[in-house]
């Protein structure tokens, strides 16, 4: 199927769900009796036929609980029951269209909690593909999609039950009485019944097809189920049409990464203004965390590279230990998490408020080309992001050339070689729910409207290289904005507002 055409249905299934009456005002707590009964009589005959509810509990944020968080009727920030029916409407007409069974089960884990020590858990982050089509922010669960050979649809979600123990020292469970209002599903079933449900399935539906991603399920006794009751060789991973649909964004997936990159861009200037010479990188994540945090996002969307000096040639340098000393420069790769959605940003400047010339130098190199890669975004060299790496290596090359790190006499396949010494690694990748958002999309496709990536040139240059002039070795550069695809060849810069340029760049880290 022609891509823009099936993202336009998607669109319009989308439109169309929008318009469904919300069950919510199922679970809002609503006063016991009117304020306005015409007698004192009917008052207690009314007050005795609306009886206080005993107190509902849920397994995440709800409006009810969670007003500042969360809008009327909102299951997560921005979003309503029916952009997940609409999602989950969209996997089940795909994997239809995709092979020629006529029925099919779709089965999709949630992330289960994980451990640093003994009872001592690291913060929960549910799988993305999982809370993509559920919106359910609990471990421990399975959603189920079938659709048989007639087309019809049914949609279960595999719960933990309500357990007055459990919730006493891991908090309220949604539970399986309230879990198909709240998750706008057909049927929830308490998760201990999966192996029951889906060997029933197995039997009354012989021919049919099971989805499941083995590789990225972290519930084993998911995984054996699934194994012994679907035959697992026969068993085809999802995965891959998921990211199909996560990687053209809605309008309320565009304006919540719109929201997390301004967060970002705002941390990320605020610690550039804060920084000096002496003080080391852990203070500098320290201080971007904080910022993130504080303008409103859950957390840091993955752990910084927060480099001074040398430091900044290793690519993934995570350590964040040094001290960040007068006259080198700091290289802080940094993003947050908002309402589920990620930024991925990247700026480096002098911490002393001042490029060196050697500095000042590759800095104005990696600025041009990531100024000349963004114009090219869906343009000839920018038409997908494989395309848009050729084209960052035959530029950066160039540019390299003519400040003397490349031999003039390299042309072609040759220079980009050149360049890749430089900058070994791929200028671009996907962005939305995960930081390396869809990673089975392949980077060879075309840029399409709704799509979010990021440009991310790079200069580095280790110590030890005997082949540039000894003033630039030991130099470490990235600069990196996030990208929103428009019609019309057009882009949104969502990082604008975080500071690149140099000139500007000087002015807020030396307060002048």
């Amino acid at each position: 199927m022609n891509l823009v055409k099936f993202y336009n249905q998607i669109r319009t299934v989308r439109s169309r769900l929008l318009q469904i009456p919300s069950a919510y005002d199922c679970i809002i707590p609503r006063r016991p009796c009117s304020s306005n009964a015409p007698s004192t009589a009917t008052q207690n005959q009314a007050k005795k036929k609306c009886s206080p509810r005993p107190p509902i509990s849920f397994g995440q944020p709800m409006p009810v609980t969670h007003p500042h968080l969360l809008g009327e009727f909102e299951l997560l920030p921005g979003f309503r029951l029916p952009e997940f029916q609409a999602r989950r409407k969209a996997l089940l007409a795909l994997v239809r269209s995709h092979t020629g069974a006529k029925e099919h089960l779709i089965v999709v884990p949630s992330a289960n909690k994980k451990y640093m020590s003994d009872k001592i858990p690291y913060v929960f982050r549910q799988n993305t593909d999982f809370l993509y089509l559920s919106g359910c922010l609990e471990p421990d669960s399975v959603l189920t999609l079938e659709v048989d050979g007639e087309g019809n649809e049914k949609c279960t979600m595999f719960v933990r039950p309500k357990d007055r123990h459990a919730e006493l020292w891991d908090g309220p469970r949604t539970g399986v009485e309230l879990a198909p209002v709240v998750f706008g599903v057909d049927e929830a079933v308490n998760v201990g019944e999966l192996k029951g449900y889906l060997t029933k399935y197995s039997f009354g539906h012989p021919s049919g097809m099971v989805w499941f991603d083995e590789k990225c399920c972290d519930l084993g006794d998911v995984r054996k189920i699934v194994g012994d009751v679907g035959k697992l060789e026969g068993v085809r991973s999802p995965a891959g049409l998921i990211h199909k649909l996560r990687l053209i964004k809605s309008e309320v997936e565009m304006e919540l990464m719109r929201i997390t990159c301004k967060v970002a861009s705002k941390a990320i200037n605020r610690t550039m203004q804060e920084s000096r010479p002496q003080q080391s990188e852990h203070q500098l994540f320290a201080k971007v965390d904080y910022f993130c945090r504080m303008g409103g996002a859950s957390y840091l969307a993955y752990p910084p590279v927060v480099a001074g000096g040398a430091n900044a040639t290793v690519i993934h340098y995570v350590n964040n230990n040094q001290i960040v000393r007068d006259g080198e420069m700091v290289l802080m790769d940094a993003g947050c998490e908002f309402g589920g959605y990620t930024s991925d940003i990247t700026r480096t400047w002098p911490i002393n408020g001042e490029f060196s010339e050697p500095q000042r130098i590759l800095y104005e190199v990696l600025a041009q080309v990531q100024k000349e890669l963004l114009g090219c975004l869906q343009h000839a060299g920018g038409e997908t992001l494989d395309q848009l790496f050729d084209t960052m290596c035959l530029k950066l090359g160039k540019y390299l050339q003519e400040v003397g790190l490349i031999p003039k006499s390299a042309q072609g396949v040759e220079l980009g070689r050149a360049a890749y010494k430089f900058c070994p690694h791929h200028v671009s990748h996907y962005l939305g729910m995960d930081v390396h958002d869809t990673p089975s999309i392949s980077r060879s496709i075309g840029l399409t409207p709704g799509m979010v990536c990021t440009v991310e040139p790079g200069i580095y240059i280790g110590k030890d290289r005997r082949d540039v002039p000894e003033e630039f070795r030991g130099l470490g550069l990235r600069i990196e904005d996030d990208v929103l695809i428009l019609p019309d060849k057009q882009i949104e810069v969502l990082t604008e507002s975080c500071v690149k340029d140099l000139r500007q760049l000087e002015a807020l880290v030396s307060g002048r």
